[in-house]
């Protein structure tokens, strides 16, 4: 048996207790304990709502009482809250191939989203691109992603279309002549699939549009090099594998090459240049300040400082490296010691082309993934028929893929799930 972080494990762990052996040879296995994991449960819907780092609590305690508390308005000032977008900003950059100067965490991934399609269209309209009048995006995109573009279609940029493709294998030619901007997920939210960033990128140049990711399912899962891979604009979230709480302000990056032809129509006060001029005209800040809009969620934003602590004692290639291997063995568990009950894997057996999550379609799939949360196994379930496992190296252990593969195996084995299960708010 290999080194959990090679990637890879062979031959298949055949009880706990060979997993566990493979957890006490991680060297990333100590910052499980920078997370504040309930007992009894394994949790493995990290790709929808990160673990609450320990330091979070105590840091929450002290910016409202201290901060906020004590110190009032004056924390503008003596704490730094009106520069922390931007310092959050540049922590995050390395971890998705950003230069300082380049990010801002702040707003909402829509909101972000909104502004840098916004400012990409923005882009083509005062140069070449001025005829293109399609916005290119999978159909299978997280949905909101879909409904902001054909939101700004709708209202704000009048004349433009947004053209829904079927599959991966057709992008290639629906990005044309005509498309202005290409839209795209890194890892779908879905099935795990990985895109090619340089070749999408590349591809999309080529054909004389720009190209804007969303990074939710990818910043701090897989490493990233949005320069290398050729990217124009990108967004994110933070509560995800960041693990910077509920609802948590996303990022957006604007790279210093476009930063001065980058516009958006949210000229909130916080992205101009002498804010506090309280001026009646709106006069843009030089960089990437001007993609910020209002006044910010301090408390929120200050937690993921705590989520992104976690990652600077690490690299997100060892990260990667421990995601390759927990996915690997979760998806061998499942086809052999679930085999026969009906399941079907929806996600890349091709590591260049899976992200840090698997899903597998079953026909009672939500009755199975709320069966699996009674018994202590958090994932959560997709539409159509997709239950999803998100694994996070930062505390996801090799013990914990194998205990939730068998309580799987027990409630497939055992048909202990309700076929008319309720469903919440939230699946």
């Amino acid at each position: 048996m290999v080194s959990p972080l090679s990637g890879s494990i062979s031959p298949l762990p055949a009880s706990r207790a060979a997993c566990a052996a493979l957890d006490a040879q991680d060297p990333l296995a100590p910052l499980r304990a920078k997370f504040d994991l309930p007992e009894g449960v394994v949790y493995l819907d990290g790709n929808s709502l990160g673990a609450r780092p320990v330091a979070a609590l105590a840091r929450a305690q002290d910016v409202i009482a201290r901060e906020w508390g004590h110190d009032l308005i004056r924390s503008w000032n003596t704490a730094g809250w009106f520069e922390l977008p931007g310092r959050l900003g540049d922590r995050l950059a390395p971890l998705i191939g950003a230069a300082k100067g380049e990010v801002v965490v702040t707003d909402s991934t829509s909101l972000n989203l909104f502004k840098a399609l916004a400012g990409a269209l923005h882009m083509q309209a005062g140069g070449a691109g001025a005829a293109r009048r399609v916005i290119v995006t999978e159909r299978g995109n997280f949905p909101t992603d879909i409904y902001m573009a054909q939101g700004l279609a709708g209202w704000l940029a009048r004349g433009y279309t947004v053209r829904l493709v079927d599959s991966v294998e057709e992008l290639p030619a629906a990005i044309d002549a005509d498309c202005a901007v290409v839209m795209l997920t890194h890892v779908n939210y879905r099935t795990g699939y990985q895109h090619d960033m340089a070749a999408m990128s590349a591809h999309a140049h080529a054909q004389g549009a720009l190209i804007v990711w969303d990074l939710a399912h990818s910043a701090g899962a897989v490493p990233l090099d949005l320069h290398a891979g050729g990217a124009d604009l990108a967004v994110g979230c933070t509560y995800k594998y960041l693990n910077g709480g509920p609802g948590a302000p996303a990022f957006i990056w604007v790279p210093k090459r476009h930063q001065a032809a980058f516009a958006q129509p949210l000229s909130g006060w916080w992205g101009h240049a002498n804010p506090f001029a309280m001026g009646p005209e709106f006069a843009p800040i030089d960089g990437i300040g001007r993609a910020l809009c209002g006044t910010q969620p301090i408390i929120s934003l200050t937690l993921v400082e705590c989520g992104l602590e976690v990652f600077e004692q690490t690299s997100m290639e060892a990260i990667r490296a421990k995601s390759l291997a927990l996915t690997d063995l979760f998806i061998a568990l499942v086809e052999a010691r679930c085999a026969g009950h009906g399941l079907g894997l929806v996600t890349p057996r091709e590591h260049a082309r899976r992200g840090s999550q698997v899903g597998f379609t079953h026909d009672h799939g939500f009755a199975v993934m709320a069966a699996l949360i009674a018994r202590g196994v958090i994932g959560d379930y997709r539409e159509p028929a997709i239950m999803r496992f998100g694994f996070t190296p930062l505390y996801t252990s090799f013990t914990d893929v194998w205990d939730a593969v068998e309580i799987l195996r027990d409630i497939l084995d055992n048909g202990a799930y309700d076929v008319a299960a309720m469903r919440g708010a939230v699946t």
